[in-house]
């Protein structure tokens, strides 16, 4: 676990930064620097690119990861290699040949509603090209135990950018148009760095030749892109469908609240880096004690750090929005709702990557095909019903349902489950410090409001979570702390 709680926190350290920066861009910087509907178009067409790229990198990245270690061959590993880098490079092309014959409709169907997007929809599958590449050679460092790097370029590169692109559309040095421009740019960049990266870290041979297992291979990724498709679905299918139904401005609105909420995955996404591969190891090594420990304290872990988290942004959020410009007002129960899927994705765990390297992926992609669809009709009545917090409910109701089966999935074939009496004294807490300050505020700005709020439910949640020796691994760090170690 050294390894882990090392590179875990500088990961937790790196995408709190990236968190960082990335609230001040989207709650200050595009609210104070650009108009709603080209916030909007933003949103969507990041949104709409986050849908394609899984499709596009065909699920390498997640194969990489899973049969990596099972090379001892350096020729069979070339070739293995060569495989996971062409691949997504020929489904790109397909997908490139069918956008430009089909151009014309695919312009008519996205921008019926909002015309502002039709110049623009070229992008999208830049976009996804930079997507998927990135994440292939992220993927290729984690296999390396080396995650740090990559987490830099995923959490901080691109949102400081983002941030001194905005700087210069605020000056005036930029136009929107060169803004999107070079937003698309900073994407491309960000891929290259990580391929120079990925390489130095392990060279290899191209070999233009199957690997031996080239069948399984194959079949995994297949398998794979369907669960990263429907990832992605749960996470940016509201945004990209808020834009069917309403004015573009919408998605703006939503995804600021959307944004908010998704903080609370910070901890999962920092931990998940070096947590993902180790778990790979542990199956294809069948040291099952050890991964039934590691899920056990991963979710734990998870559930106490982004239950503070959550209850940070709930109680705080009312005040957060009197500094917002008025254009954008508050959904709380977007922020709600979606923070709670938050909070069930960090008690999941490492769930995730047990699923994906065992045999029984394919059991959770037949229920993830009937998730995405589900929570395509959910958001198709939902935002018609309830607008945009419709969305946020059909968010909820699928990947609440999606998470309830991944975990019976794991129950019924490892004879394992996260949960534990510590768990539920967890979420006694997360429930009771809720609904105790939500209510509750001094008197002051805003900020000062939000800053002296924080520390006192800070303080207190620490001290409660250590006085009550909920989690050892929490209360190892908490002891180190006046330390300084």
């Amino acid at each position: 676990m050294g390894v882990v709680v090392n590179q875990s926190i500088k990961n937790v350290i790196i995408t709190c930064l990236g968190f960082g920066i990335g609230a001040i861009n989207t709650l200050f910087l595009f609210t104070n620097f650009m108009d709603e509907e080209h916030y909007g178009l933003i949103t969507y067409l990041i949104s709409a690119s986050n849908l394609i790229w899984p499709l596009m990198a065909f699920g390498t990245h997640n194969t990489l990861v899973k049969f990596f270690s099972s090379y001892t061959n350096e020729n069979q590993q070339n070739k293995f290699l060569t495989q996971i880098l062409v691949l997504p490079f020929i489904i790109a092309l397909i997908l490139g040949f069918i956008g430009t014959v089909l151009y014309s409709t695919i312009i008519n169907f996205i921008s019926d509603d909002n015309e502002i997007v039709a110049p623009y929809v070229w992008t999208i599958y830049i976009l996804a090209f930079a997507l998927s590449y990135f994440e292939v050679f992220f993927a290729w460092s984690k296999v390396k135990l080396k995650s740090v790097f990559g987490n830099i370029m995923k959490e901080l590169f691109l949102r400081i950018s983002t941030s001194l692109l905005l700087l210069l559309l605020y000056f005036e040095v930029l136009t929107i148009d060169q803004f999107i421009y070079g937003l698309v740019l900073v994407y491309l960049i960000r891929t290259f760095i990580m391929k120079f990266y990925a390489f130095s870290l392990h060279s290899f041979t191209p070999r233009f030749s199957l690997p031996a297992n080239y069948s399984s291979v194959f079949k995994y990724s297949f398998l794979i892109l369907i669960a990263g498709s429907v990832a992605s679905l749960l996470i940016d299918l509201d945004k990209v469908m808020i834009n069917e139904f309403l004015p573009i401005e919408n998605v703006a609105k939503y995804g600021i609240c959307a944004y908010i909420a998704s903080v609370i995955i910070i901890p999962s996404r920092a931990m998940h880096q070096i947590t993902y591969p180790i778990t790979a190891k542990l199956i294809n090594e069948k040291s099952f004690e050890e991964l039934k420990n590691l899920y056990q304290k991963s979710s734990l872990n998870l559930l106490l750090i982004s239950g503070l988290l959550f209850i940070l942004i709930v109680c705080n959020v009312n005040q957060l929005f009197e500094i917002i410009p008025d254009d954008y007002e508050l959904f709380i129960w977007v922020v709600i709702l979606i923070g709670v899927a938050k909070l069930f994705d960090n008690l999941m765990g490492n769930n995730n990557a047990i699923l994906y390297n065992s045999d029984y992926y394919r059991i959770v992609l037949y229920i993830g095909v009937g998730m995405a669809i589900l929570s395509f009709v959910l958001n198709l009545i939902c935002i018609r019903l309830y607008g945009v917090t419709g969305a946020a409910i059909a968010t909820f109701g699928a990947v609440f349902l999606y998470n309830l089966a991944k975990l019976w999935v794991v129950n019924t074939k490892f004879k394992m489950h996260p949960f534990s009496k510590k768990t539920f004294l967890g979420l006694l807490l997360i429930i009771a410090f809720s609904f105790g300050f939500y209510y509750w505020d001094f008197q002051f700005h805003p900020i000062i409001n939000i800053g002296l709020k924080s520390i006192v439910i800070g303080g207190l949640y620490t001290i409660i979570l250590y006085l009550l020796r909920i989690s050892p691994d929490i209360n190892t760090i908490i002891k180190k702390i006046p330390r300084g170690a």
